[in-house]
């Protein structure tokens, strides 16, 4: 399954959330980095209950051989690797853009959940069902949702949010914020009063033209 691709041209970056009623009849709704923030749902976060296996994720949702890990992979190397009849990489390289750092070897590199599956819990995915979770930890139908980075980078993240983490490289912090709040509206997600200032505050600071491009997430 090919993922959508990405345009991120000078002062804009593209997106993907969650549409309200009144904008869902539009395929896509594009919003100011600062209102993207703004229109995020603001609640304490909830850990309760929650098991990593309640995520049931690197699936083959189309059957083609190669799992949602080899998908990213495949869509994300800036150069290509050779892919054989078990979807095993041959070749290709990638770049980290959490840490700039490129690496020629696959099993170096994380799929990262742009918003990580024990903060998705907490922020409101504790209430759906097994299907809705695994779509979720599968997507990839936003390539912000899923990122190859790193190893080092993904595990020193672990589960935190924009208050407590943010990639290494500091000039990325505006796309990677643009990317989180993306993924969180995308699907319904909310943000706790820490992390919705610590969002607020590095998006004033961002180019004024920063935009999040808004599409509908997968029906329920």
């Amino acid at each position: 399954m090919k993922r959508l691709s990405t345009v991120v041209a000078a002062g804009t970056l593209a997106a993907a959330v969650v549409l309200t009623p009144a904008a869902a009849q539009a395929e896509t709704l594009t919003l100011p980095l600062t209102d993207a923030v703004a229109s995020l749902t603001t609640a304490e976060e909830d850990r309760t209950g929650y098991e990593r296996n309640a995520f049931r994720h690197w699936v083959d949702t189309d059957s083609d051989g190669c799992n949602t890990r080899y998908e990213v992979l495949i869509e994300e190397a800036v150069t290509a690797p050779v892919v054989d009849a078990r979807c095993q990489l041959q070749g290709g390289e990638w770049t980290s853009y959490y840490d700039g750092v490129t690496h020629s070897d696959p099993r170096r590199l994380d799929i990262d959940h742009m918003v990580p599956l024990a903060e998705a819990w907490d922020s409101g995915a504790s209430a759906w069902d097994a299907d809705r979770r695994r779509d979720y930890a599968n997507d990839l139908g936003d390539p912000r949702s899923l990122v190859a980075v790193t190893a080092a980078a993904n595990r020193s993240k672990a589960d935190q949010d924009p208050a407590t983490w943010l990639p290494p490289s500091a000039e990325v912090h505006c796309r990677y914020i643009s990317e989180w709040v993306a993924v969180k509206l995308r699907w319904g997600l909310a943000a706790d009063p820490a992390e919705q200032d610590a969002l607020t505050t590095i998006a004033a600071d961002c180019d004024a033209g920063t935009v999040v491009d808004v599409t509908e997430a997968p029906a329920a």
